[in-house]
């Protein structure tokens, strides 16, 4: 079991001011501090996370890159995966979520429970993102995501190193500064794989049903539960920032 005090025992971690860091620096950091074997880069393949993982396997290949394939993925999003797994000779697990949870909601709530009501569309989300992705972080001391605080209202105040109490391990945030014309140059520069949907006008991507081309191009998320206030549209992986450590 985890030391529930683990999150302040590094004095040093603490005290440091991770702001002004290099994205490259912050991920060599958590490599060195918490070893490749506990570390879990969680990838959704959109830019952002490409942008990180393409840095990870500079470091060190034998970080573990899993994804949450909540079955309704588009296909072009599997095609990326594939891609990747070429490119960088590294191993992506397919994390998939709990069969008898889904096909009873499914069962209870109809196929297109999403759109009826947030309620649905949340609960939805946990049942196929939230509930796998915490089995999988269980005992681990960190966790890579491509957050950035230009993507939406609910993450301006991200912190390039948090504690995530959510999952009880720490956040990793390394690209949090990130505009998104900086993110494509690294993107192109480094002949990173993308997803195509991009050049179909999307500027975030998750499942199928919820995810379609930018209504708003001042808003990267507007493509993404369209129906929902944009102060509140998360999936709950990210929902408390406020209450996390910064680091």
């Amino acid at each position: 079991m985890r030391d529930p005090h683990f999150e302040t025992r590094d004095s040093s971690i603490l005290q440091r001011d991770w702001e002004s860091a290099q994205a490259r620096e912050i991920i060599a950091f958590a490599i060195g501090r918490f070893g490749a074997g506990a570390i879990v880069l969680a990838n959704s393949f959109q830019i952002e996370d490409q942008a990180v993982l393409h840095m990870a396997m500079e470091q060190n290949s034998r970080i573990r890159v899993i994804t949450i394939d909540t079955g309704l993925l588009h296909p072009e999003t599997h095609a990326v995966i594939e891609e990747t797994e070429k490119k960088y000779g590294v191993r992506i697990e397919r994390i998939l979520p709990d069969k008898s949870a889904v096909d009873k909601m499914v069962g209870e709530r109809g196929p297109e429970m999403f759109y009826e009501s947030i309620e649905n569309r949340k609960l939805c989300c946990r049942t196929r993102k939230v509930e796998p992705l915490k089995r999988e972080l269980a005992g681990k001391g960190a966790w890579f995501t491509g957050l950035r605080r230009d993507q939406a209202v609910t993450r301006q105040k991200i912190g390039k190193l948090e504690w995530d109490g959510q999952f009880g391990l720490f956040k990793i945030n390394p690209i949090a500064d990130w505009t998104t014309g900086r993110l494509w140059d690294y993107i192109k520069g480094n002949n990173i794989p993308y997803n195509k949907l991009y050049d179909r006008g999307f500027t975030s991507i998750g499942c199928f049903p919820c995810t379609r081309p930018a209504t708003d191009l001042r808003d990267i998320r507007s493509g993404r539960w369209w129906w929902e206030d944009p102060g509140k549209k998360e999936c709950g992986l990210h929902w408390k920032p406020a209450k996390e450590r910064i680091l």
